[in-house]
């Protein structure tokens, strides 16, 4: 059995998770943007950028429970029940550490933006993308050597994050910094680079369930 598990075993109109899949990666693309817009803009539209965010918590949270009110309701699922549960859960955290890191930069009275910020930005951008490319693969029925190569370039991404983040951390405990400064920009850091971890766990995620259904 090809990749395109999903296509085939949820042919319409059973592709209801399917569904809440692609509803669930494109808010955590539309969270990645926003975190880029908010680095790259002027901190006077920090408030605006924050109702968005909201506005995107508060869907992320409404597809997570779709989702798992339907898993609730479907007596015989498509592939594993803890794998359907477990995409939703990974892609609502996604969406939740990034927006978490939007509100933090108005609630630490962040004042400028600096390149490590902008940097780790571009790369949730790229790998929320990717992750959303990944998944809209799967009603396509794609080769498992291309599915293997989206996996491996959001691996990709998330170990250069890994660099950056340790670039940080140094940078942070160089000594030019005091202790509530350290303490607020490495909460930042840490929350981007666990929305990046996220992406890479549902990447490995979709591959696992490849294997299994392949």
């Amino acid at each position: 059995m090809k990749f395109g598990f999903l296509a085939k075993f949820l042919p319409p109109p059973e592709n209801k998770f399917y569904h809440s899949f692609e509803d669930a990666v494109e808010i955590c693309v539309l969270s990645a943007q926003l975190f880029y817009q908010v680095v790259n803009s002027d901190v006077a539209l920090r408030p605006e950028y924050l109702v968005q965010a909201k506005k995107y918590k508060k869907r992320g949270k409404e597809t997570l429970r779709h989702t798992l009110a339907l898993l609730d309701a479907t007596f015989i699922t498509p592939i594993d029940r803890e794998d359907i549960q477990q995409i939703a859960s990974y892609l609502y955290r996604c969406t939740k550490v990034v927006l978490k890191a939007c509100v933090n930069l108005q609630t630490y009275k962040i004042e400028s933006y600096n390149d490590i910020l902008k940097k780790q930005a571009e790369y949730l951008m790229a790998a929320t993308d990717e992750l959303k490319n990944l998944i809209f693969m799967m009603k396509t029925n794609p080769r498992s050597s291309d599915i293997t190569a989206k996996d491996l370039a959001i691996q990709d991404i998330e170990s250069t994050g890994d660099d950056l983040l340790a670039t940080a951390m140094e940078d942070l405990f160089s000594g030019r910094y005091d202790a509530l400064s350290i303490l607020k920009m490495r909460n930042i850091y840490k929350g981007i680079e666990n929305g990046l971890d996220a992406c890479a766990d549902i990447s490995d995620l979709i591959v696992s369930i490849e294997l299994k259904h392949g």
